[in-house]
């Protein structure tokens, strides 16, 4: 067995839809194999919008992967030489994902994980806000506005060409048939009410 680096490390790459998260995520992947590090890819497997056994950015880069259900699968499927280990599209996961990352980080591996830190109504998704809070390093990407061209922070869900309403679900795996990059001042939420503002 190769020796594990002593310290681990969990690197979190997050922002809205359409940032280049995954393609981020295969870069540094990408990096560590010429490096010739054992790693191991996984995503949940409710995304497979372009592959089923890839993550895949929107422009179609793309990268084997395990689709896994739980983040409990994550563990079992990993042998002791696996170094890094890639986890794409965690805010799909269960608040487990967050002792699994911190479990493999106390083993000396180096975690890389990619997830959306705002759902489309704005607000924080599923265990994002505490991967965000354990990491080691954050890269934080934007988009570009499809309304105005500026940084898109934000991921505006449409349906029938209209903004979803607050109260749709959550989670609706699509692409570019559903979802666009806004900035904060183009991003619409019929329904949602926002605590504080004046009347």
């Amino acid at each position: 067995m190769d020796q594990l680096p002593i310290a681990g490390s969990i690197e979190v790459i997050t922002g809205c839809m359409f940032s280049g998260k995954t393609e981020e995520l295969i870069r540094r992947v990408r990096r560590v194999a010429f490096a010739r590090q054992r790693y191991r890819v996984f995503k949940h497997y409710l995304d497979a919008r372009y592959a089923a056994n890839n993550i895949a950015s929107h422009n179609q880069v793309m990268l084997e992967a395990l689709p896994v259900t739980t983040p409990q699968e994550i563990l079992q499927a990993i042998t002791a030489d696996d170094h890094v280990i890639a986890i794409d599209e965690a805010h799909f996961f269960s608040a487990d994902i967050i002792d699994v990352v911190e479990e493999l980080a106390q083993q000396g591996r180096r975690v890389i994980i990619t997830g959306l830190d705002l759902d489309f109504r704005g607000e924080p998704f599923g265990p994002m806000p505490e991967l965000l809070a354990r990491a080691d390093s954050i890269t934080k990407l934007t988009a570009v506005c499809m309304v105005c061209g500026s940084a898109a922070t934000r991921t505006q869900r449409i349906i029938a060409g209209r903004p979803a309403s607050y109260y749709d679900p959550i989670v609706l795996v699509g692409a570019t048939e559903a979802y666009e990059p806004r900035c904060r001042r183009h991003h619409e939420v019929p329904g949602i009410e926002h605590p504080g503002s004046l009347s």
